[in-house]
């Protein structure tokens, strides 16, 4: 396995992993059944190098950016690491976007060159004067002035590696922003090389472990667990794209899969299956198999034991391929009774902690011993403090340490508001520390929601789907950002509005409420608002009529309640 303490940026981490573990398998591809591509690390290289050689030609180096808007698939990777071998900056883009969304995301990046699925580029009205390089076309497909991936070809000498030094900008990954202020956080390659040592540390992958990349390579768990650490340790990574849960299922029992980061909806998916064969079984069986569950919990309290587990349990491993080790599960917040269901079935779940500007995770839990209450211990280097508590011990969460972004792409304004002077970044969530120095998250104090599927959700950026409802104001909020609340799920988006009162006011409410309605049907089923709270008062504004949002909100939670919010 890489050490990474003696490298100064990915590309040149990447490279020597490359030569080191050139003969093992690094990448596999299915579609359903089908395998697409089965890959060494020679074969990437060489496949990357093509894709190196032509950004050269566009006159692509260091400190230029490269867009990467594709599903998960083998070519993700290659783009990924054909940009870092040029010195450019890898700015992941989520593909679940609207297309809108994400050509707002890519004016605001202005990347030189996008890597983008056919499909995906179909979608597109318009492109960042940039070279566009487009995978899977067919070959009677029109792309204008677009390039084809499967065109490019390596020359004979090897495209030039551009080094960079671990202050420099590795990647620009967005928190948010897709309808509107845009929250692109640039992240150094210090703060990628630290967050794999500490991760390492840990839970090493190494030569002959196999990780199923199913989450998004842009969510930031999957470009570290599915690309970064696999790869610095010789492993293989394989993707299925095509993500029903049948094949899913096939994938891990073919593949023999040791490794897997999921969000907690797809861990929810996962115990239900589990529990619909456990409640079909004869009486018997399932008293037997409980039996065994809670015999494996007790021999394995102090850390899990792999052998004990799959002897006591064969058939549920066998069900997930027989060789899964870990699952690591993060992106939102994990109920504690899932994860203990699975680590009685010998299946440990890593809860993390992290955010999209602290690079990966700031706490995890070692699984020594295993714990569900908590999010786990800060990661090696990472400070994590909890400020202004009350008198439960409760307060804001906030992190210094390596692996923090060094700030947003073109706001130094709320870079500001975000990360302080003395380094620390204020996460906006509420939590304590116990004495074994672990985390416990219990609610947000920002105006923030997110799903189960892992996704920031920004009220902020929701508005922008209301803009023209006929009404005087609108705002969106997160309901407990409101009527401060100590939970974690069911998290809530509304609507405030206001109409002022004259004799037309009900004809024009009713017509606002109508419209309102009929957008929300329109945005996609995570970003809709649950209810719509009436407000008779002119919202808080700045001189320049910016909404004073959090004023806002404390004149909310005094003259109003949760009660007083009418169903959407």
């Amino acid at each position: 396995m890489i050490d990474a303490t003696h490298y100064s940026s990915l590309g040149e981490m990447l490279r020597d992993a490359f030569v080191q573990f050139k003969t093992n398998t690094a990448l596999v591809e299915l579609d359903r059944k089908r395998e697409n591509a089965r890959l060494t690390y020679l074969d990437v290289k060489h496949a990357a190098n093509a894709v190196a050689t032509r950004l050269q030609a566009a006159g692509i180096g260091a400190g230029d950016r490269v867009a990467i808007v594709m599903t998960n698939q083998s070519r993700y990777l290659i783009g990924a690491y054909a940009a870092f071998h040029c010195g450019a900056i890898v700015v992941p883009i989520d593909y679940k976007l609207t297309a809108k969304e994400r050509e707002a995301l890519l004016a605001h990046a202005k990347p030189k060159a996008v890597l983008i699925e056919y499909p995906l580029f179909r979608q597109q009205e318009t492109f960042p004067p940039a070279l566009v390089i487009v995978s899977e076309a067919p070959a009677s497909a029109d792309l204008g002035k677009a390039e084809r991936w499967e065109a490019l070809t390596p020359t004979a000498t090897e495209p030039t590696f551009v080094a960079r030094l671990r202050e420099d900008p590795a990647t620009i990954v967005y928190s948010s922003g897709t309808g509107g202020r845009p929250k692109g956080c640039i992240l150094p390659h210090s703060a990628y090389l630290s967050q794999y040592t500490a991760l390492t540390e840990l839970f090493p992958m190494q030569s002959g472990d196999r990780y199923f990349s199913i989450l998004p390579t842009n969510h930031a768990i999957d470009f570290m667990c599915g690309f970064i650490g696999p790869f610095g340790g010789g492993a293989t990574v394989v993707h299925q794209r095509t993500l029903r849960p049948e094949f899913i299922f096939d994938t891990l029992k073919a593949e023999r899969i040791t490794h897997m980061a999921l969000v907690p909806m797809i861990l929810t998916a996962f115990e239900r299956a589990i529990r619909e064969k456990l409640a079909a079984l004869p009486p018997y069986k399932k008293q037997l198999i409980e039996a065994l569950m809670n015999v494996n919990e007790a021999l394995t309290r102090k850390k899990p034991q792999r052998m004990i587990s799959r002897t006591l349990l064969k058939p549920i491993h066998e069900a997930f391929g027989g060789e899964l080790r870990m699952l690591f599960c993060g992106g939102a917040f994990v109920d504690r009774e899932r994860a203990e269901f699975f680590y009685k079935l010998g299946i440990p779940v890593v809860i993390g902690y992290g955010l999209t500007e602290a690079c990966t995770v700031a706490t995890v839990n070692d699984l020594r011993p295993f714990r569900g209450d908590s999010v786990g211990k800060p990661v090696r280097g990472m400070e994590v403090r909890v400020e202004n508590a009350d008198a439960s011990g409760v307060g804001e969460v906030v992190l210094r340490g390596p692996t923090l972004m060094t700030d947003y792409l073109d706001d130094a304004e709320l870079t500001a508001e975000t990360i302080r002077d003395d380094g620390f970044l204020k996460t906006g969530d509420l939590g304590w520390m116990d004495a074994a120095n672990h985390l416990h998250l219990v609610g947000r104090a920002k105006n923030m929601i997110v799903t189960d599927g892992g996704k920031n959700i920004y009220p902020e950026d929701i508005e922008g789907a209301f803009a023209d409802v006929a009404c005087d104001e609108l705002a969106v909020f997160a309901a407990n950002y409101i009527w401060k609340k100590r939970e974690l799920t069911g998290e809530q988006l509304l609507a405030v509005m206001r109409v002022a009162k004259n004799d037309d006011s009900e004809k024009k409410m009713a017509g606002a409420l109508k419209d309102l309605r009929e957008r929300n049907l329109r945005l996609p089923d995570f970003k809709r608002v649950s209810g719509v709270l009436m407000w008779d008062d002119a919202f808080p504004r700045t001189a320049s009529m910016k909404l004073k949002r959090e004023e806002l909100a404390l004149e909310l939670s005094k003259k109003a309640t949760a009660a007083s919010v009418s169903p959407l």
